[in-house]
């Protein structure tokens, strides 16, 4: 046998390396992901990978750990188990009244919680009322626990107030009182007898503000109003009646300021016994210290006083002592030019000194281009009587 040449290695030992190097390629196409796309194939990919997941959550499932369970319930199944359960419920039931006890038992005697003087009562929104006036209210609250005030009687008190529309009372811990007030807008003057108040929107009568003291010695003058003097209106009517009876008055000053003439502030008086005829005294300007009272029904009034100033120089011609003018008809104008002339500023009765009717000046022709028919009819007397002199302006804090 010949000798294999020196360098290379025996046929042998190719033949088996070449053997390895093809088992590693047989080993090499196993693992390699055929290129398989039938459905069977996916499905059997599939459920090998879901086994997979399955055995991997399944052994974390078998980890060791706590476990609670609620199969047995909350309430013990043996006699002296129920019984040590509700001696622990009635054990802590008395603490928490206990503590509750406790703390209410604070709160209601310790001086922490005592208002000290009146100055820890703070009020705001008072313009017209006086700080004296609404700590009357609060009067036998001073050195007083906070949480003994009883704040939802102290607001009722103080909504009693005449000024008072609206108010609200609340405690500031440790030992002070907060108190708001909303006061009322008035809106007009009221004759009641001989006596002037003043009376809001709603109807609500109330008396005329006083002069304020400001701490410094000094007095604060009370606000000057420039409203109509009212009639018509009385304490004795419920609420209801002077709120309707307010609504008209104040769709009549609306209507009057309807062209922005301000023809409102004109008027110094004002009749609302009568809804469906409202009556105002107004200054002619053609006469000095003269007024006409007119009659204005129950709405147009800003049409009727238009008419009313288109003729009042002729009418003034034809009677010069006109006292009223009666514009509630459309065919006529009913003039009552005999009464006594109303310089006195009151809505008074056309009457002669024996209480009789006086004739009429009958008012013969027709005003050119007017469009109402003028003619005197004998006066009817007026269901008021008012003999003090109101103003429609000026007033400072009561009518003059």
């Amino acid at each position: 046998m010949l000798d294999a040449p020196r360098g290379h290695a025996p046929e042998p030992d190719r033949a088996q390396k070449n053997g390895g190097m093809q088992g590693l390629k047989r080993r090499a196409a196993v693992t390699e992901m055929p290129l398989r796309r039938d459905r069977s194939y996916v499905e059997t990919f599939s459920s090998d990978y879901d086994s997979e997941i399955d055995r991997e959550f399944s052994g974390r499932a078998q980890r060791p750990g706590l476990r609670v369970s609620f199969k047995g319930g909350l309430i013990p199944k043996t006699l002296w188990g129920k019984i040590a359960a509700a001696g622990a419920l009635l054990v802590i039931a008395a603490a928490v009244i206990g503590g509750m006890m406790w703390a209410r038992s604070f709160l209601l005697s310790d001086e922490h919680f005592v208002v000290p003087s009146s100055a820890s009562i703070q009020i705001a929104g008072n313009s017209h009322l006086t700080r004296a006036q609404l700590l009357s209210v609060f009067g036998g609250d001073v050195d007083r626990n906070i949480f003994r005030i009883p704040l939802e009687q102290r607001r009722a008190e103080l909504e009693r107030l005449p000024w008072v529309a609206h108010a609200t009372v609340m405690r500031l811990l440790p030992n002070r009182i907060r108190v708001g007030i909303v006061e009322r807008t008035p809106v007009a003057f009221v004759r009641n007898g001989t006596q002037i108040g003043l009376v809001d929107a709603n109807g609500v009568l109330f008396d005329l503000p006083e002069p304020q003291p400001n701490g410094a010695g000094h007095t604060i003058p009370a606000p000057h109003y420039s409203f109509p003097v009212l009639t018509g209106i009385s304490p004795a009517d419920p609420l209801s009646t002077r709120a309707a009876r307010m609504k008209l008055y104040t769709d009549f000053l609306a209507d009057l300021d309807a062209g922005g003439e301000g023809i409102s502030k004109k008027v110094s008086e004002v009749d609302l016994s009568n809804p469906d005829d409202v009556r105002a005294l107004v200054p002619d300007a053609n006469s000095q210290n003269a007024n006409v009272l007119i009659h204005f029904g129950e709405d147009r009034f800003l049409d009727r006083y238009h008419h009313y100033q288109e003729h009042l120089a002729e009418w003034r011609t034809q009677c010069p002592k006109l006292a009223s003018v009666d514009m509630r008809y459309d065919q006529q104008v009913v003039l009552d030019p005999c009464a006594p002339a109303a310089d006195s500023g009151t809505i008074s009765a056309a009457t002669n000194a024996g209480g009789a009717s006086s004739a009429p000046k009958p008012a013969s022709t027709r005003p050119p281009a007017a469009p109402v028919k003028s003619r005197a009819v004998a006066p009817r007397k007026s269901p008021i009587k008012a003999k003090s002199k109101p103003a429609r302006a000026g007033l400072h804090g009561a009518a003059r």
